[in-house]
């Protein structure tokens, strides 16, 4: 069983697809969003999910106050899931009265469809949990091709197993933090600082 763990939907359980994803354990996004927190990274934040399975780590994201969150899953049932969790956590948020109104939009395409669109909305925290089966270059290829969505300040965490190599970095983005949670290691990056002329 998948949960939300804190914010104003904690402890809310989730559906989970049946197959063709590999959801994030609780304790290992606990332990993600303990360093997002202490980066002052979730808060008012707009949320990009990149291969959402069942959008727990958005919807997490959203539990602790992010303004909105997109949600990217090509697969029908998973989208389907994302969608029925995103409606429970916003009626979690009604209950709560929180006054804070987040959006959440799911989108049954593919990750590289998604970006290829022309920019609309921009992002400041984007999770990418890829399945096994993405190669070393079509992640690379899904980093570059996700640059121009992002803020100037935004962070880009990447989720994989502990046995994958680091992911190939565009030279506009920069490695800022890498932790590793057992069978699972996480990158934390954001846009690489303008190079200042000589």
């Amino acid at each position: 069983m998948t949960r939300i763990v804190s914010g104003f939907a904690g402890s809310l359980s989730l559906a989970v697809p049946r197959s063709g994803t590999r959801p994030t354990s609780d304790r290992v996004r606990e332990a993600i969003f303990s360093s997002l927190d202490a980066m002052d990274a979730v808060h008012g934040m707009n949320v990009l999910d990149l291969y959402a399975g069942s959008g727990a780590l958005a919807l997490e994201a959203v539990s602790r106050g992010a303004a909105s969150a997109v949600l990217v899953e090509q697969n029908g049932q998973a989208a389907g899931v994302c969608r029925a969790n995103a409606a429970a956590v916003l009626k979690a948020s009604e209950r709560a009265r929180t006054g804070i109104r987040p959006r959440v939009d799911v989108r049954q395409t593919s990750v590289r469809l998604y970006l290829a669109q022309p920019a609309g909305l921009s992002f400041d925290l984007v999770f990418l949990d890829p399945p096994y089966d993405v190669s070393d270059e079509e992640l690379s290829g899904v980093l570059s091709a996700l640059v121009p969505r992002l803020r100037e300040d935004a962070l880009v965490v990447v989720e994989r197993s502990a046995r994958s190599p680091e992911p190939h970095w565009p030279d506009a983005l920069e490695l800022v933090r890498t932790k590793s949670y057992g069978e699972t290691a996480v990158w934390f990056a954001q846009p690489a600082a303008p190079s200042q002329p000589e």
